[in-house]
Order: C-alpha cells, then structure tokens, then sequence
C-alpha cells in the first residue's frame, strides 16, 4: 500500500497521475498546506523538508519525498513507464525529466509567488521569474513542436512529471491568454486530460475540503520566512 501525503498543487498532482495510470492501490492523506499542516511533527518524520508530496511505502517501510524521487521510486517498484533504455534515448529523457525537476517546477513556483503573493515592490524578482518561467515553458514548446511527447513517440514518465505543471500556466504567467505561446504544452496537457488516469487524478482535489483562501494564518504557514521581516 502506498500512501500519498497530497495538496492539490503541482507536485502531488503528477504523483497521483502515475499511481492512477499503474493502477497501484494507494491511500490519500491530505496535508492542507493554507492551515499549515506540513509543519506538523508527525508530518515532519516523512518530509522534514515540510512540502508536499511525500509518500510512504508501507510494503518496503520506505519514505520519500521530493516529487521526482518518488516518481522513480515508483518505476523501480512497478517496472512501469521506464525511461528508455536505449542510451541517446535514455540520456534526452533523463534531461527533460531533470529540466521539469530543477527549471519548469522552481522558475514556475517563483514567478507564481513574487506576481501573486509577495508584497509590492519586487518588480526585479518578478522580471527575473517571469522571464525564467517563459523560457523554461518555451523551450518545452519548441521540444514538443518536433515530438509528439517529451520523450519521442510515446506517452512516458516525463509527460507524466510535466502535467502536474501544466495546468497552471496561465495562473504562473497572469495571463490568461498564456497557452497562445505555449500550443504545443496545451496539445499535450489536453490530450493527457483525455485519458481515465488523469480524470481520476484531478478527482483527488474534492476528497478533502481543502482550504482555499490565503488569509494571515495561510501566509504564515506558506511563508514562514517573512516572520523575520
């Protein structure tokens, strides 16, 4: 059994796809980030890093935390959507599925946060994100220009890792005309919305009355760091 300690955010989204696609039996364990739950001791003893996703293994009594790390945990597990094994082949999907890790998700979560939610006059922050989100995004749009999916012809792990990503972009650029500069992103992310796994995935965010509003007590639990302020 694996249990899913999940936010509706962009990292546990991509974790819950691949369990929906494997068909592996997992549990759900909701971790409200906007009410601070990720501080919790007990949550703290799986991810000390206190971010969601992380995940337990109550097969192996393995813990892991960080979305990638546990993306392939789980390939080593079930033996299913590998990279390629083929080396050039093996080598251009470890790229892009490291790019998604280190580029899209960090540049992505800081345009989000210096446009959205950081207090004003930090126009040299945003400049620097926004412009990273948007050459990160396009230089995924120019790859998927030439492929039909991340890693060549067929559906696989990076795709898997980018879609959590996807659906935010309009909300990580404040544009809501955004996917006109990303056609190939939007081709993709639709066509995996398509599929059952991905319906299921996207369900996860109604099990639990997750808290929506960033209040005071939300801006403390998601930026601690501005206590030193």
């Amino acid at each position: 059994m694996i249990k899913l300690y999940y936010h509706p955010s962009p990292n546990p989204a991509k974790i819950a796809l691949y369990l929906e696609e494997t068909g592996l039996d997992y549990e759900m364990v909701p971790i409200d980030t906007r009410k601070g739950e990720q501080h919790d001791p007990e949550f703290l003893k799986i991810n000390p890093n206190a971010k969601t996703p992380a995940m337990v293994d109550t097969d192996t009594g393995a813990t892991i935390f960080d979305s990638t790390a546990i993306l392939l945990y789980l390939v080593e597990k079930t033996g299913q959507y590998r990279l390629p094994s083929e080396p050039v082949a093996h080598g251009h999907a470890l790229s892009w599925l490291m790019f998604v890790a280190t580029g899209i998700g960090p540049y992505s979560g800081q345009c989000v946060h210096f446009r959205h939610f950081a207090p004003d006059g930090n126009d040299y922050a945003l400049n620097r994100y926004d412009f990273e989100a948007k050459r990160h995004w396009g230089l995924i749009d120019a790859h998927l220009a030439e492929h039909p999916y991340m890693s060549g012809d067929q559906y696989g792990l990076v795709d898997i890792a980018l879609w959590g990503w996807c659906g935010p972009v309009p909300f990580i650029m404040g544009d809501d005309e955004a996917w006109s500069r990303f056609p190939n992103v939007k081709r993709l992310f639709d066509e995996i919305n398509q599929r059952p796994a991905a319906e299921r995935a996207n369900a996860l965010k109604t099990r639990h009355a997750f808290k929506t509003e960033v209040d005071e007590n939300a801006r403390h639990a998601l930026f601690p760091q501005n206590r030193n302020l």
